[in-house]
């Protein structure tokens, strides 16, 4: 496996094209967030698809992909059908240009793959081709990852190589347990990696249940797993919500001004006050996911 990780940084770094996108966007930084739960049900893919319509509000280019290898959903909350996925260009059969769906809501989207994890016993040349095509999605501002529920290789694969993991969770006691499990599971797994982690509670009542929840796990986390986890906002529980999953419609986009929306909205722009730091976008989210068995 670290042999492949060298492979890759080795093509990354020396081809033709990967020298160009450096010369053409040098000061160009994509953000990557993965969104993930300990538990199914607590709204993370709601949450990454309108947080996705939320920066392309903003007018940032924005990529989504649907990372839950298992239960792939996005494109029931988008209402499109994929015909692709990265599948086939794993496989080296389409391009990413040609899988990339542009959807209605302002956003691209790339459906997920079971064989995903595949990536990691490519040959040489299966890797130049996936590492050329991924490149291309450099132009991005953001990618959003909507990982699977729990900790399935993949999904720690897709938490490792982040910039920024949201977990997600709500005020149900099932759904604090499973959160506070993730973290560990991911500060146990990868806690030399210093993943940058953030909560976000979900269906919440008030601003002081948010509040509330979110420090019992922050407190929680630091006392007994010795790590720093910040609480990046909350969402409240609405009737619009499941009304938009009903209709396919995200919230974002058919109830702009609902309270849900403006949660949204100042989750996003929290987000975007906050430092990349020493990141290198898509080329450094390929070779750490590689680094992750």
């Amino acid at each position: 496996m670290e042999d492949q990780a060298e492979e890759l940084r080795e093509l990354m770094g020396n081809t033709p094209s990967s020298t160009q996108k450096k010369d053409e966007s040098s000061s160009h930084k994509t953000r990557i967030i993965a969104i993930t739960s300990g538990k199914g049900g607590v709204g993370k893919t709601n949450m990454a698809v309108n947080m996705a319509i939320a920066y392309a509000q903003l007018g940032k280019k924005v990529i989504l992909i649907d990372g839950d290898l298992g239960m792939a959903n996005v494109n029931v909350l988008l209402n499109v059908v994929p015909q692709y996925n990265l599948m086939q260009v794993i496989n080296r059969q389409k391009t990413m240009s040609e899988i990339i769906l542009d959807t209605e809501v302002g956003i691209k989207f790339i459906a997920g793959a079971n064989g995903f994890s595949k990536i990691a016993n490519l040959s040489v040349e299966e890797l130049d081709y996936f590492a050329k095509q991924f490149a291309q999605l450099g132009n991005a501002d953001i990618i959003i990852i909507d990982t699977g529920a729990g900790i399935a290789n993949n999904v720690l694969q897709f938490v490792a190589a982040a910039d920024e993991v949201y977990v997600v969770t709500t005020p149900e006691p099932t759904a604090i347990t499973d959160a506070y499990g993730m973290i560990k599971i991911i500060t146990t797994e990868l806690g030399e990696r210093n993943i940058n982690i953030k909560l976000l509670v979900n269906r919440v009542h008030s601003a002081e249940e948010g509040k509330k929840i979110s420090d019992r796990i922050i407190t929680i986390v630091g006392q007994f797993l010795n790590y720093k986890v910040d609480y990046i906002g909350f969402v409240y529980d609405d009737s619009v919500v499941s009304a938009s999953v009903i209709r396919q419609k995200p919230f974002m986009v058919v109830n702009p001004t609902s309270k849900p929306a403006q949660c949204i909205k100042h989750i996003v722009g929290r987000i975007e006050k906050t430092d990349l730091g020493t990141s290198d976008g898509v080329s450094s989210f390929l070779k750490k996911f590689l680094r992750k068995k």
